[in-house]
């Protein structure tokens, strides 16, 4: 099954704007305590659904993306459809709430 992937500045455009299969972006940092939270939920997420990827941001280390699509909070979630924001998730949430937003996409 699949595994959460990193993704950079140079890396987003290929791994997630050019991918086949919608992709989740959670944009994070180390030192935020949501976003260590929200991580192993994620990591289930794509280990039980094959046809979505889950990517992962660290905001600190790639200031560009995030501020090109205006990340402001962290943890955010985005859903990446055909190269376009589909859906945004601010916040920490349980799985179940989680599953039920990004449902369409799974």
């Amino acid at each position: 099954m699949g595994a959460t992937i990193k993704v950079s500045d140079e890396s987003f455009t290929a791994d997630v704007l050019q991918s086949e299969k919608p992709v989740i972006v959670d944009f994070w940092a180390e030192w935020c305590g949501p976003c260590r939270m929200v991580a192993p939920i994620l990591e289930e997420i794509a280990s039980e659904n094959d046809n979505i990827v889950i990517a992962k941001l660290n905001v600190d280390e790639n200031p560009q993306i995030s501020a090109s699509y205006g990340i402001t909070s962290i943890p955010t979630l985005n859903v990446y459809l055909g190269g376009e924001v589909v859906k945004s998730i601010i916040g920490a949430k349980p799985k179940a709430a989680l599953l039920a937003e990004l449902a369409p996409y799974l």
